[in-house]
C-alpha cells in the first residue's frame, strides 16, 4: 500500500522518500534522538528509513513524512507503528531539529488517529514515551491520551504506555 496524503491546517501528511535522509540522519546524530533510538550513525538511519517505508508494505499502513505547508520544510515522522513484538499498534512522533515546542506533533497526531480509527478501523491505540521525554509526554496529553502502565521494552528500555481515548469517544 502506498501511503495516502493528508492534510491538517498547517502541515502536509505523505508518504517518507528517500529525499527525507538528510534531516533524518542530522536528527538522528543530535541528542534528541536519545529518546527514540538514537543517536544513530548515518547508515544506521538510513535502515530505519527504509524500516519506516517497508512497514507500509507489510503492514498497509505506516508513519507519514510530515512537511509543513507554507514552506515544504520536512518536519518529521508521524502516525502508526506496530512491528513485530510490539505491544499494540502504536501512534508515534518524531520531529527534526527545530520543529519542536509548535504544535506539529499534536496537530500530526490527531491528523494520524483520526487516519487509523476512520480509515484501519481501530478500536484503541497507544503511544510509548521514553522516561523523561517530557514533551512527547505532553504530546500524548494534549492529544487526550491518558498514562496507563510502564514497559520494560527490549529496545527502549523503560517507556511509559499512554492509552488513546477509543474512537467513539474523539
Amino acid at each position: 500500500m502506498i501511503a495516502p496524503t493528508l492534510h491538517t491546517e498547517r502541515l502536509t501528511l505523505r508518504p517518507l522518500a528517500l529525499s527525507d535522509f538528510e534531516p533524518l540522519a542530522a536528527f538522528y546524530e543530535s541528542d534528541r534522538s536519545k529518546y527514540v533510538g538514537g543517536p544513530k550513525r548515518p547508515d544506521e538511519t538510513w535502515r530505519a528509513l527504509a524500516c519506516e517505508i517497508g512497514h507500509w508494505t507489510l503492514r498497509g499502513y505506516g508513519r507519514f513524512g510530515v512537511d509543513e505547508t507554507a514552506t515544504g520544510k520536512f518536519v518529521g515522522m508521524v502516525g502508526p507503528w506496530f512491528p513485530d513484538a510490539w505491544p499494540e499498534p502504536e501512534l508515534g512522533w518524531d520531529l527534526m531539529n527545530g520543529f519542536e515546542g509548535r504544535g506539529f506533533a499534536t496537530e500530526a497526531g490527531l491528523a494520524t488517529r483520526d487516519f487509523v480509527y476512520k480509515t484501519l478501523g481501530w478500536k484503541t491505540a497507544i503511544s510509548l514515551v521514553a522516561d523523561g521525554n517530557l514533551g512527547s509526554a505532553k504530546v500524548a496529553e494534549r492529544m487526550g491520551a491518558t498514562w496507563e502502565s510502564k514497559l520494560d521494552h527490549p529496545m527502549f528500555g523503560m517507556v511509559n504506555i499512554y492509552r488513546h481515548a477509543k474512537p467513539e469517544a474523539v
